[in-house]
C-alpha cells in the first residue's frame, strides 16, 4: 500500500482527484453487489404444466428460441 500512495502523491492534484473518484465507484459498486439477494419466488410457478412437457422437449424449445 505505501508504494500506491507514493504513486498517487506523485500524481498532479487533477488527477489525485480522479484517482479519488474512481476509488469511490469501486467501492459503491462493491456495495451493490454485496446487497442484491437471488429471488427464488419463481419456483414451482410452471408445477401445471409438470404433465405437458418433459425435460427434452423444454430443452429442444429453448434451442429454438435461442437460435441454436
Amino acid at each position: 500500500m505505501e508504494g500506491l500512495e507514493k504513486l498517487i502523491q506523485e500524481l498532479p492534484p487533477e488527477l489525485r482527484q480522479e484517482v479519488e473518484d474512481f476509488i469511490h465507484f469501486l467501492l459503491s459498486k462493491r456495495v451493490r453487489k454485496e446487497g442484491r439477494r437471488l429471488r427464488q419466488d419463481w419456483g414451482g410457478a410452471l408445477r401445471e404444466y409438470r404433465g405437458q412437457y418433459s425435460a427434452l422437449d423444454l430443452e429442444k424449445k429453448a434451442l429454438e428460441w435461442r437460435g441454436d
